[in-house]
């Protein structure tokens, strides 16, 4: 029950989130997830002996979001903004000296501050579990401002979360009612074979359902004042045509569910094997019935990378013609 009740709550803010929030408010929530979720990290990885360096992983993921949100703002940006030269210089200061110091520079740099932990021997694996941090959380989160900027990304973003949402539904139920063959034991022991089926193939219709049906969707959306007829952004949206109808091919719907459902389930297990190495059932309790903030994101942690592959693959075209 107290499962169910903190979902009721989470998935209306979550909804909001995506629709209504101008992109720096939305960029500085998700921002205040990351920085939990890597907390909840460190957590984890000193239950297994490592010291993270923890503020200067802080800094950069401060970067690495400040760098998603202005370059966003440079890609979405109003042609005719008074503030379109200084949000172009500005992404091009984060592409070009922000991303490197991040993505390059940090790893060094974690290697550098290493040299005066004793004994040695924790040097080289303190400075890795602290850049593991970077990718796992601060690259994958960053993907979530940049979509979200896009012509109705908000609708995307709700459909990737659908998809995953979905399917760890039908996992989940699935598992515990004829589940019998163990998915991975050593790792997450009651997952099952024929969780993880229902898990693909309920994305998969999810996934179908969705596109099938985007334009109605997206009328219900504006009727009740989540999306607006431009598509809610303060940015200019892309120049289209609003009497052409569009619907990706099947193959590539199907294969969207596919693919973002296996990422998601290869991100639960990644999580699982954190924890059970660290010896803890969850990775925080802020979350009553579900755990940590990173509980509840490991899926998706996974699943952004695939959809935003699959959203400049073709996908968005679908979301910019409604």
């Amino acid at each position: 029950m107290t499962r169910v009740l903190t979902a009721a709550i989470l998935i209306p803010i979550v909804i909001l989130a995506l629709f209504k929030t101008p992109l720096w408010l939305f960029t500085l929530l998700v921002f205040g997830v990351a920085v939990r979720a890597a907390h909840e990290y460190f957590n984890i990885v000193k239950a297994q002996g490592f010291r993270p360096f923890e503020l200067t992983c802080y800094a950069l993921l401060v970067l690495s979001l400040m760098g998603a949100f202005v370059i966003s703002s440079w890609l979405f940006g109003q042609p005719n903004s008074p503030a379109t030269l200084t949000t172009r210089v500005s992404a091009s200061v984060l592409f070009w000296y922000g991303l490197p110091i991040v993505t390059f520079l940090g790893p060094l740099l974690l290697l550098v501050l290493a040299l005066r932990r004793e004994p040695s021997s924790q040097s080289l694996p303190d400075a890795a579990v602290s850049y593991m941090v970077l990718p796992y959380v601060g690259f994958t989160l960053a993907i979530l401002p940049m979509l979200r900027a896009a012509r109705s990304g908000g609708l995307f973003l709700l459909t990737l979360m659908l998809v995953v949402w979905c399917g760890d539904i039908a996992a989940y139920y699935v598992g515990r009612a004829i589940g019998k063959h163990k998915l991975a034991p050593r790792v997450s022991p009651g997952k099952s074979w024929e969780g993880a089926i229902a898990s693909v193939l309920a994305a998969m219709l999810v996934s179908y359902l969705v596109f099938y049906f985007l334009r109605p969707i997206s009328t219900a959306l504006r009727n009740i004042g989540l999306l607006s007829p431009l598509g809610y952004t303060y940015y200019s949206p892309l120049p289209v045509s609003p009497t052409r109808s569009m619907i990706a091919p099947l193959w590539l719907i199907l294969l969207f569910g596919l693919l973002t459902n296996i990422a998601a389930q290869l991100g639960d297990l990644v999580e699982s094997a954190l924890k059970r190495g660290a010896g803890v059932k969850d990775s925080g309790t802020l979350l009553p019935g579900h755990g940590g903030v990173l509980d509840r994101i490991d899926a998706l942690l996974f699943a952004l990378p695939v959809g935003l592959i699959f959203y400049l693959a073709g996908l968005g075209g679908n979301f910019e013609l409604i």
